[in-house]
C-alpha cells in the first residue's frame, strides 16, 4: 500500500464525512442564527430557547435525510471492502 493510496482513501473518507454531516450542521447553524437574532430583538436571554429548537430541527433533518446519509456511508464502506484485496498488496 503506497502513500498515494492512503492519501486517496483519507481524502475520500473526509469528503464522505463532510458530505454526510453538512445537512445537519447547516440546518443547525441557520436555526441557531435565527434564534439568536430573535433573542437579541426581544431581549430574551433564556438558554433553553436556543437548545430546544435545534434539537427538534436536527431530529427532523435526521428523519428526512437519514436514509440518504446512511446510503452515503454504506456506499463508501462497500467501496472500501470491495477493493480490500488491492490495498493489502
Amino acid at each position: 500500500m503506497t502513500v498515494d493510496v492512503i492519501t486517496a482513501i483519507s481524502s475520500e473518507a473526509l469528503f464522505c464525512i463532510i458530505k454526510t454531516a453538512a445537512p445537519v450542521l447547516l440546518v443547525s447553524l441557520v436555526v441557531g442564527l435565527a434564534v439568536s437574532v430573535f433573542q437579541t430583538v426581544t431581549s430574551i436571554q433564556e438558554q433553553t430557547l436556543t437548545f430546544v429548537p435545534k434539537v427538534v430541527v436536527i431530529f427532523l433533518v435526521l428523519m428526512i435525510a437519514g436514509h440518504w446519509m446512511l446510503n452515503n456511508m454504506i456506499t463508501y464502506m462497500v467501496g472500501l471492502w470491495t477493493d480490500f484485496s488491492l490495498y493489502i498488496k
